[in-house]
């Protein structure tokens, strides 16, 4: 039997690219601002990590609410749609409003709650809105 070799990052390793991160949130990037060595992550390892996890936010709020400060500034709710033209049976991908292209494009909705003072940008929570499975609206 086979052993399985273990993750060579973890949710801790991926919250920290997040809070760090300041404009781009790729598994790439993510793997980019490593420290450098012979046991480093490539961007395949944070993709398996991001398939693994559930969709819980309360580790990244653990982590990011050190650098909150409620009393100043500002919570920003940021809608993004994820461009998937080409995408024909991907989980999540439905029609969405896309500002970027001012029409409806498919893609994946993404709900992102930030944390802001003006300087800095702390994601502290998300959803992917999930229309067929939840019914919901994104409001």
């Amino acid at each position: 039997m086979q052993k399985m070799n273990p993750p060579k990052c973890d949710d801790l390793d991926y919250i920290h690219f997040l809070i760090a991160a300041q404009k781009v949130f790729t598994c790439t990037e993510a793997a980019r601002c490593q420290p450098e060595g012979q046991h480093s992550p490539a961007h395949d390892a944070f993709t398996r990590l991001l398939r693994r996890q559930p969709l819980d936010t309360e580790a990244l709020w653990q982590e990011a609410k050190a650098f909150v400060d409620p009393k100043r500034g500002l919570l920003v709710l940021d809608d993004t749609t994820l461009d998937k033209p080409y995408a024909q049976q991907m989980e999540l991908v439905t029609y969405h409003w896309s500002g970027k292209h001012q029409r409806v494009v498919r893609g994946i909705a993404l709900l992102t709650l930030l944390w802001t003072d003006g300087q800095a940008l702390i994601p502290c929570d998300f959803r992917v809105y999930d229309k067929p499975a939840g019914g919901q609206s994104k409001n």
